[in-house]
């Protein structure tokens, strides 16, 4: 089953704390081999005062610059991986650098009735 890991973090401090991933830890952190659970794709996001919302509401559209909500902690990148069990992904997830100075939402991917 396929899980998306949100990892969410304060932006101001995400690359400012002592125990702040390098980029190089987290690209190395995608490349471990598990039988339990693998890596499928994965990004870290731009700022998100570059964030663009959209809002369509019958005929009209609203856009606004920034992001959807004020919030303490930012979506700041995602793992996608394939796991046998919640379990796994969960235990993927525990390792994700980026967890040490934010936190990692684990929400499986819902299939589309097509």
């Amino acid at each position: 089953m396929k899980y998306l890991c949100l990892v969410y973090a304060d932006e101001a401090e995400l690359h400012n704390l002592p125990e702040s991933p390098e980029d190089s830890e987290c690209f190395a952190y995608t490349q471990r081999t598990d039988a339990a659970a693998s890596f499928l794709a994965g990004e870290a996001l731009q700022s998100v005062e570059t964030a663009t919302t959209i809002r369509p509401r019958g005929d009209k559209v609203t856009i606004t610059d920034g992001p959807f909500a004020e919030t303490k902690e930012q979506l700041v990148g995602f793992y996608m991986i394939e796991a046998s069990n919640l379990d796994a992904a969960i235990d993927y997830a525990k390792g994700i650098p980026a967890a040490r100075v934010g936190c990692i939402e684990v929400r499986p991917v819902r299939q589309l009735d097509v």
